[in-house]
C-alpha cells in the first residue's frame, strides 16, 4: 500500500493549515541542511537551504516559533565540529534576511528554553541530529524529548523520506501523539506533486532515462519504469552491466557482477522498450580525458574504460524526450565531473529543459544528476518551466516512483 498517491488523501500539508494554527506556536521544521562546506567551513552550495526558504518564511509570517533541524555528514553519533551547522545558519541568516538563532545542542533543556524565550516569527537551528546516537535508530525516548518543545511538525526534507529515523519519524508520530499537527511542507508537496503526475498520471508518451552504477538498488524502479514507460534508456556506468548480460566486452569499466543475471532478465521482460547506448566515450582512466576516444559498443577493448555515452547515442535520446509527453531522469550519463565525460549528460539536459519548456512532464532526480544540470547552467530555464521539476531527493525519488512507501511521509497527518 502506498503511502501517498493521488488517489488518496495523502499527508497533511502546511498549505492547507489554517493561519492561526501557527500564531504563537512552536514548530518542529525537519529539512535538509546536509550541504557541502568549503576548506574553510563555509557553505560552499546553498542550493538545498534555498528550497527550503519558501516554507521557513510561510510559517514566520503564520507567527510560528521555527525549530529547524537536520544532519549534515555522518558523524556517528557522535559530536564533530566539523560537520556542525553552525555554517549553515550563517548562510540561512544571509539568505533569509534575518536573524537565525543557532542553538548549540541537538537536544536538552538548552532547546526548550531557546524556544521558550524566542519571540513569534524567529528562527532558530538546532545542532547536528545525527550527534545523537538516537537519531539513527529512530529512537522514541528522543523524538519524545523533542515533541515536549514543540506544537506541530513540519517535513521539508524529501531527501531523507525514505529513511526511518528519529527527526524523521519518530518525532511526527510523537508529535502526533501530543495532538499536535504533522504535516508536509511546501518542498515536500512540490515533490509528491511532480513525481505522482509524471509516474501516476504521465503525459503519453512516457520516455524514462537511467544512469548512476549499480542496478541492484534501482530493480524494481527499472521493472516499475519499463511496465509503464514507452521507452526506457540506460546509460551511465549502470548501462556497462547490462552490456555483460549481452556478451560484449566492458574492458576495465565499472560493472556489478552480482546484477550481470538480473539485467538479462530485465532485457528479457522489458524487450524493445528497454534500450542501451549504441556508442560510448573511453579512455584508459575516467579520472582524465587523456587518450579518450568514441567507440560503437561492440568495440569496447579490454583496456577500455567507459565514461560517458556517446554522441549518437546523446541524440536519439535527446530526440525520444523531444517528443515525450513526460520523461523520468535519474542519474548522469557519464562521469560529468571530467569535462570530456559530461557531454551526453548535457546533451540529454538539454533536451529535457526544452521539452519541459514546451510543456511536457519533467521530473530530474537524483543530487549528482542535479549539481550536473546546475553545471550546465539549465537551473533556471527548469525553474521557469510549467512542469520542469528537480527532485531534491536520491533514494527517496527511486523509492517512490518504484511504488516504494516512504517512512517520514508514512509517519504524516492524513489528509482530511
Amino acid at each position: 500500500m502506498r503511502d501517498y498517491s493521488p488517489e488518496g488523501p495523502g499527508p497533511q500539508r502546511l498549505s492547507d493549515l489554517p493561519k492561526e494554527l501557527l500564531r504563537g506556536a512552536a514548530v518542529a521544521l525537519r529539512a535538509d541542511f546536509n550541504v557541502p562546506l568549503n576548506e574553510d567551513g563555509r557553505v560552499a552550495d546553498g542550493v538545498r537551504i534555498e528550497r527550503t526558504l519558501p516554507t521557513i518564511r510561510r510559517l514566520v509570517e503564520g507567527g510560528a516559533k521555527v525549530l529547524a533541524m537536520s544532519h549534515l555528514g555522518r558523524p556517528g553519533g557522535t559530536p564533530d565540529p566539523a560537520l556542525s551547522l553552525k555554517p549553515v545558519a550563517g548562510a540561512l541568516r544571509e539568505l533569509l534576511g534575518s536573524s537565525v538563532a543557532f542553538v548549540q545542542t541537538p537536544s536538552g533543556p538548552e532547546v526548550g528554553e531557546a524556544i521558550r524565550r524566542a519571540a513569534p516569527g524567529s528562527v532558530l537551528l538546532l545542532e547536528n541530529t545525527r550527534f545523537l546516537a538516537g537519531e539513527a535508530t529512530d529512537d522514541e525516548e528522543l523524538a519524545a524529548l523533542w515533541a515536549a518543545f514543540v506544537d506541530h511538525y513540519v517535513l521539508d526534507a524529501f531527501g531523507t523520506a525514505h529513511r526511518a529515523h528519529a527527526s524523521t519519524h519518530a518525532l511526527p508520530r510523537a508529535v502526533r501523539a501530543r495532538s499536535g499537527v504533522a504535516m508536509a511542507g511546501l518542498l515536500v508537496e512540490e515533490e509528491l506533486d511532480a513525481l505522482n503526475g509524471a509516474a501516476r498520471d504521465p503525459v503519453r508518451p512516457l520516455v524514462a532515462v537511467l544512469g548512476g552504477a549499480k542496478i541492484a538498488g534501482k530493480i524494481e524502479l527499472i521493472g516499475a519504469l519499463t511496465a509503464q514507460a514507452e521507452c526506457l534508456f540506460v546509460g551511465g556506468a549502470m548501462a556497462n552491466t547490462f552490456f555483460r548480460a549481452i556478451g560484449l566486452e566492458t574492458g576495465r569499466s565499472l560493472v556489478d557482477p552480482e546484477s550481470v543475471a538480473v539485467a538479462r532478465e530485465l532485457l528479457e521482460e522489458a524487450g524493445p522498450r528497454l534500450a542501451l547506448p549504441v556508442d560510448c566515450v573511453v579512455a584508459p582512466s575516467v579520472d582524465s580525458s587523456a587518450g579518450a576516444r568514441v567507440v560503437e559498443r561492440s568495440e569496447l577493448g579490454p583496456d577500455d574504460r567507459v565514461a560517458d555515452i556517446g554522441p549518437t547515442s546523446a541524440r536519439v535520446i535527446a530526440d525520444r524526450v523531444g517528443s515525450a509527453g513526460t520523461i523520468v531522469w535519474n542519474g548522469p550519463m557519464g562521469v560529468f565531473e571530467t569535462a570530456a565525460f559530461r557531454s551526453g549528460t548535457i546533451e540529454v539536459a538539454h533536451a529535457a529543459a526544452a521539452a519541459a519548456e514546451r510543456g511536457a512532464r519533467v521530473v530530474v532526480g537524483g543530487g549528482d544528476l542535479a549539481r550536473a544540470v546546475r553545471m550546465a547552467g539549465l537551473s533556471e530555464r527548469f525553474a521557469k518551466a510549467p512542469s520542469g521539476h528537480i527532485s531534491t531527493g536520491g533514494g527517496a525519488t527511486l523509492d517512490w516512483l518504484a511504488g516504494r512507501g516512504l517512512p517520514a511521509i508514512a509517519a504524516l497527518s492524513p489528509r482530511t
